[in-house]
């Protein structure tokens, strides 16, 4: 068995380099309790994206101890902690965030829209089903898109008629229309 030592690991993930700070991330996934969960939350807020990325991505693979924490960061005002805690979320994909991920779809940011419609759709959970159907109206092409694939995934034929709108409003745009068609064939 491996011993970590948590206060390298967290000096590192706060002031070292790029690479240092993702080799730290990875690592921190393989400490499964709180601090840990802490540690790699506090790291939605560095400057680099792909440091972020590497914390949610460890969060993903911490799990359960890491759900509740993360539904709690979609209440901050930081758009990359909601964002960020949407994604892991999402990997993590557990029934408890239902109800958050379902608030989160009101987002200001659009990225946070994005990924609670995402993970909606992969948790499977029927109560997603009218709430991701408001998204498909969004005013976000990223936003709009996720919505018609969550709804594929969620695969409730409460769906279909709005998918079908949404198509058809999508005038001109040829890329929407063609997610829209392959996730209407889910229906079939």
């Amino acid at each position: 068995m491996t011993v970590y030592d948590m206060e390298k690991l967290t000096e590192k993930l706060k002031n070292g380099d790029k690479e240092e700070k993702i080799k730290a991330a990875k690592t921190l996934a393989n400490i499964k309790d709180d601090s840990s969960v802490q540690v790699l939350i506090e790291t939605f807020n560095d400057d680099d994206p792909e440091v972020r990325l590497q914390a949610a991505k460890s969060l993903v693979e911490i799990n359960e101890p890491a759900v509740k924490p993360l539904i709690q960061q979609l209440k901050v005002e930081e758009g990359n902690a909601r964002k960020y805690a949407t994604y892991a979320l999402k990997g993590i994909g557990d029934e408890s965030a239902v109800k958050s991920l379902i608030e989160a779809l009101n987002d200001d940011d659009w990225g946070v829209r994005k990924f609670a419609a995402l993970a909606l759709g992969e948790i499977g959970n029927k109560q997603a089903v009218e709430p991701v159907i408001e998204l498909l109206k969004d005013d976000d092409w990223g936003v709009k898109v996720a919505a018609t694939r969550a709804l594929g995934d969620l695969g409730d034929e409460r769906a279909v008629d709005p998918i079908k709108k949404a198509r058809r409003n999508a005038t001109g745009d040829k890329d929407y229309k063609k997610v829209a068609n392959r996730v209407l064939k889910k229906f079939k």
